[in-house]
Order: C-alpha cells, then sequence, then structure tokens
C-alpha cells in the first residue's frame, strides 16, 4: 500500500500500487478538500512514507553518531513512527505544510500542537549523551510519568523515558540503550 498526499491540505490518500502498472497515470480526489490531482507511477516518482525514510535515515548513519530516537507510539490518530534526533534542540510538533519544527509528527491528532515541545540533546560534563525536555507553552501540556511540566521546567528524561503530549506517547530510545 502506498499513500499520496493531497497537495491542498496534506490528507493523506492510501491505494494499492500493486493494481496499477510503472508509468501508469492515476487521478485521485481528496475526500477532505475535493482536490483533484494526478501522479504518475514510477520508482522515482514515489516517496517514500516518513516511517520508511527514518528508518532507512537511522540505518545509514554510523552507531558513534546517531544520537537516538523517539518512538511515536501507534494510536487512533497515526501509526508507529520513528523520529532520529539530532543534536541541539529538537522542536516536536504536529506535521503541517510550511510549519519551521524540525521533528514533525505526522497525526491527525487535535490535541498536539504545531510547536508542542523541545527535546534537546546536548553532553554532560563526562561527554555522555544528556536529554532534556521542556514544553513550549502548549494548550494540552507535556506530561512525563502522568506529571505535567510546568512552564519553564526542563526536565532530564534518559532511555525509556515516556511523556505524552495530547493524546500522543512518546518513548525516548538511546544509542545504546544509555
Amino acid at each position: 500500500m502506498k499513500r499520496v498526499r493531497c497537495p491542498k491540505c496534506d490528507n493523506y490518500i492510501t491505494f494499492d500500487e500493486r493494481k496499477y502498472a510503472a508509468g501508469q497515470s492515476l487521478v485521485f480526489q481528496c475526500p477532505q478538500c475535493g482536490k483533484q490531482f494526478g501522479i504518475r507511477l514510477g520508482v522515482a516518482k514515489l516517496r517514500d512514507t516518513q516511517k520508511e525514510e527514518n528508518r532507512n535515515l537511522a540505518s545509514a548513519q554510523p552507531e558513534e553518531t546517531q544520537l537516538g530516537s523517539l518512538v511515536v507510539i501507534e494510536n487512533c490518530f497515526h501509526y508507529k513512527q520513528v523520529l532520529p534526533l539530532q543534536m541541539g534542540d529538537n522542536v516536536i510538533g504536529r506535521y503541517q505544510k510550511g510549519n519551521p519544527i524540525n521533528t514533525p509528527i505526522e497525526t491527525v491528532d487535535p490535541s498536539v500542537d504545531l510547536t508542542h515541545c523541545i527535546v534537546n540533546v546536548g553532553r554532560d560534563k563526562k561527554g555522555r549523551l544528556r536529554y532534556t525536555l521542556r514544553d513550549t507553552n502548549s494548550n494540552t501540556g507535556t506530561f512525563v510519568d502522568n506529571v505535567e511540566l510546568r512552564q519553564g521546567e526542563h526536565r532530564i528524561i534518559d532511555e525509556g523515558t515516556l511523556f505524552t503530549i495530547g493524546a500522543t506517547s512518546i518513548i525516548l530510545k538511546t544509542p545504546s540503550g544509555e
């Protein structure tokens, strides 16, 4: 199954690509906004889903440069996603076309803000990776172990920490389970 994104509203439309030949043109009508658009099937024209891209990106990085990832747990709003982390601020929020965040979650969960929280990846005095979570004054809050982060509070998190933004749960995975 493949997914195409409506160019107007970013809604996903799923179709079975095995029913069509390479080079064939398909026309879709978005059920959400009514926009009609076409695609042409071919190896270079089909874009992988973010989940597959992230898996490929993570496996392409050498072990020593991987900084960990966030595992977004599958729920009624979206599928499981693995989001690789980068050094510095990883701004987490709901994906929307034109939203400048660097760690987008593909979801329709209305309780996840466009800019919800930040996970900062840095190093401590001994050179070990350190992960710090803070809320960006979101509407529904960021919870760690069922306790809401207060405004301006920074919480150090580590391997396996479960935190919740809106109705979405996320688990921190460090490179070697540090």
